[in-house]
């Protein structure tokens, strides 16, 4: 029973406790689950009072503060608050992913386990060309009789390699040597567990529209997820974070002049052509 009451100590949400452990399907054999979190709103609006003190007396409203800390990238609030992923993915969209270090990650060992025969194949949507002004994104689709032809090779040559690899491991070799021979589209499971600040540096990346697919759908769900918990730093976080625009100094100059109406031109601003076609792109809200 004491063991009971003090449980009930614990800052909960409800919207969390709610789908603690559901499962949200991600692409065709994948998920994402929450397995636990730490904090609310209110953790990260504590810590910062604890930290700015008589500060904070002019900030009356608990959004508004929210909002400042976003704002001015007081970060170190953010931080009070954590939440654990179980996730299922594509072993190439895992290593992508691990790429943000500021994480605590257990994965799947396919050392000590055998992998189970799942691996991803996309939609012929996905299945695109080679972008012509971006080295590592898509451009537009292939054709359908294309795009059947490349995922029935893709279907055959993964089949074909579990099928090796089931019978490695019928010879006895060792596990560890056994999955070098699968490939990359095969699933793999980890635990991710992440304060927010550091969540919302992953979503700010991995949803963005020039991310790749198979991560930023990961992404959108998450953002989802911490709505429900975290409904006031996630508005923060949309509104100067995620539909803002970072802008060089060089591109205020060029507003400014455009606010005064001058013109302007890419030459005389000094700025590079990507960055000039960047800046008209936020400016005119131009694809």
């Amino acid at each position: 029973m004491n063991e009971e009451r003090y449980l009930t100590k614990r800052t909960t949400v409800k919207e969390m406790d709610e789908i603690l452990y559901k499962k949200y399907k991600v692409l065709d054999h994948g998920f994402i689950r929450v397995i636990d979190y730490m904090g609310s709103d209110s953790a990260i609006l504590q810590a910062a009072r604890v930290s700015y003190g008589k500060g904070t007396k002019q900030i009356n409203q608990d959004e508004a503060l929210i909002k400042y800390l976003m704002r001015h990238y007081h970060t170190t609030p953010f931080e009070m608050c954590e939440i654990k992923f179980h996730v299922k993915l594509p072993i190439f969209v895992a290593r992508q992913w691990i790429r943000h270090r500021t994480a605590n990650v257990n994965e799947y060992s396919a050392r000590y386990s055998i992998l189970d025969h799942e691996f991803y194949i996309p939609k012929p949507e996905q299945i695109a060309k080679q972008s012509d002004n971006n080295k590592q994104g898509r451009g537009k689709a292939f054709d359908l009789n294309t795009s059947k032809k490349i995922i029935d090779s893709l279907i055959n040559d993964s089949n074909l390699a579990y099928s090796h690899y089931e019978k490695f491991i019928e010879q006895g070799l060792a596990r560890e040597i056994a999955r070098t021979n699968l490939t990359l589209n095969y699933y793999t499971q980890f635990y991710w567990k992440v304060d927010l600040h550091n969540l919302f540096h992953f979503l700010k990346l991995r949803i963005d529209k020039h991310a790749q697919y198979e991560i930023r759908v990961y992404a959108e769900i998450m953002l989802d997820i911490i709505k429900e918990w975290v409904p006031l730093a996630h508005s923060a976080f949309i509104e100067y974070c995620l539909e803002s625009a970072y802008i060089p100094r060089s591109g205020l100059e060029v507003i400014r002049k455009l606010i005064k109406g001058e013109n302007v031109t890419r030459e005389e601003s000094g700025i590079s052509k990507r960055e000039w076609n960047e800046l008209m792109s936020m400016l005119y809200k131009q694809s």
